[in-house]
């Protein structure tokens, strides 16, 4: 039944986790994370608000109230954006760890808006869906930054501003190893580790590798991305929130990584290689980092060129 036709009453969608930052582009750069995401099933209901019936999935309760919940405070920006004449009720169904810096706020909010875009009269393009999107991420991590919200709309690796998304083409061999330990950082905690004065060197420094990896995935040359893909500026403020992170990196660029950082706010680490087997291979070296830390962890390989949120 198509929903242009105004009668379909509910959908569900599928929103992939993502690594943000990509160490050279705080808050403005990421790629998503396949293998691992959260899933909303969206009605469409005649009452004019929006409700959240149920949250699977989660470790501790998350707020059903929906403008305190990602999720809710999207939708809600919908309705008011679009004057919509009805409203929706949502079940969400968690995926992504808490506090895992792998986008689980971000995930839960995006995939509400494709499921909810789909019950529309006239369904918007995903470009459309940003300014609702950033709206939900608000809530969780008291910012609007996009650079999880970006890749989980578009797929593939997105530059993401305060007002457009840009996709970043990258060569279809290229993959991430993201492994994630067993513990929690929360992305409030994570910000105010970054607290305090700079230097202007940084920043210059920071612009310049940014520079080199844009441009190395533009051009395919995994010699640039390999220069610039080097955090100088957030990941020593943010490092040693994290047990077992030097090792980790460490061994994700003994094993041949372009590039190794933090994935989002962290805890989790993901490293950039120009092969899904040089990933898998060095998935093991990164996961005894975390291990000689005291730490379990999982770990996933996906393209950097994944795909986004989906429709099932």
């Amino acid at each position: 039944m198509s929903a242009a036709t105004g009668a379909q009453r509910q959908a569900r969608a599928f929103s992939p986790a993502s690594v943000g930052n990509v160490a050279v582009g705080f808050d403005i750069l990421g790629h998503p994370l396949a293998g691992v995401g959260d899933t909303v099933t969206a009605r469409r209901i005649d009452e004019p608000q929006v409700r959240i019936a149920a949250i699977r999935g989660a470790p501790f309760p998350l707020p059903l109230e929906a403008e305190r919940n990602t999720a809710g405070a999207a939708l809600l920006a919908m309705r008011e954006a679009l004057a919509l004449p009805f409203g929706f009720e949502i079940e969400i169904d968690k995926g992504i760890a808490l506090g895992s810096g792998m986008g689980g706020s971000a995930a839960s909010c995006v995939a509400a808006l494709v499921a909810a875009n789909a019950l529309l009269d006239a369904p918007l393009p995903r470009q459309a869906l940003y300014p609702f999107a950033l709206a939900g991420e608000a809530v969780a991590s008291g910012g609007r930054h996009g650079d999880n919200l970006g890749p989980m709309l578009l797929g593939g690796l997105v530059l993401a501003t305060a007002d457009r998304l840009v996709r970043i083409p990258v060569p279809e061999s290229w993959h991430s190893l993201l492994v994630h330990p067993e513990a929690v950082l929360e992305t409030r905690r994570a910000r105010e580790a970054l607290a305090g004065s700079y230097e202007l060197k940084e920043f210059v420094a920071q612009s310049a590798n940014l520079a080199l990896v844009l441009a190395g995935c533009h051009a395919g040359d995994a010699h640039l991305v390999r220069a610039g893909l080097r955090d100088v500026l957030v990941e020593p403020r943010r490092a040693p929130l994290i047990a077992g992170f030097d090792a980790a990196k460490a061994a994700a660029l003994e094993a041949g990584a372009m590039g190794a950082s933090i994935s989002g706010a962290g805890p989790s680490v993901f490293a950039w290689f120009e092969s899904r087997e040089r990933a898998e291979a060095a998935a093991p070296a990164v996961q005894a980092a975390f291990a000689a830390a005291g730490f379990e962890s999982q770990a996933w390989v996906s393209a950097v060129d994944s795909a986004g949120a989906v429709l099932l």
